[in-house]
């Protein structure tokens, strides 16, 4: 099983991606960035940032044998940003838009959890901690690096869901 870094997430290898010329262009950047220093993750906030690592089952093996792992993987990380996304850090001062793309964000994120989680299932969700308040001074900071951890997290997730569909399919 061969693991590859997805920007800030581990994720075992899914197989050739099936992407075009232009997007093959990007995959390139995307792995030479490997290589870059990353920013230190030093605040509480992005400390139990939730990552789907190889161990979660989230392999086409791990899918193949019991996908719910995978899954409920991913819900715990819709949950961890779910409550990021609600929190001080995005409704207080300065203020984003009322009704703007993080407010949308939220609202996706709400349903995808709940797609993820029908009423059958019933999924313990660790105790993931409200985040502690933040300074007014600290927020712009914080919601740069929550978004761009959701970005990572979201584009492993899609993997996962690409893959699962291709394989499902007849």
């Amino acid at each position: 099983m061969v693991c590859t870094g997805l920007l800030d997430t581990q994720l075992c290898d899914l197989g050739p991606p099936r992407m075009g010329p232009h997007l093959g262009r990007r995959q390139e950047i995307l792995n030479t960035s490997e290589d870059l220093p990353r920013e230190e993750e030093d605040d509480e906030t992005t400390q139990e940032v939730p990552r789907i690592q190889c161990g979660d089952g989230c392999d086409p093996q791990g899918l193949e044998d019991n996908s719910q792992f995978c899954l409920q993987r991913i819900h715990q990380g819709l949950v961890f940003y779910e409550k990021l996304l609600g929190s001080d850090i995005f409704t207080g001062e300065p203020s984003p838009l009322p009704d703007g793309p993080v407010g949308q964000l939220h609202a996706s994120l709400l349903g995808l959890r709940q797609l993820l989680q029908p009423e059958v299932h019933h999924w313990e969700t660790e105790q993931t901690p409200s985040p502690s308040p933040s300074q007014p001074w600290q927020r712009l900071l914080l919601r740069f690096k929550i978004l761009r951890s959701l970005q990572a997290f979201v584009a492993v997730a899609a993997r996962v869901f690409a893959h699962g569909a291709a394989t499902l399919s007849p």
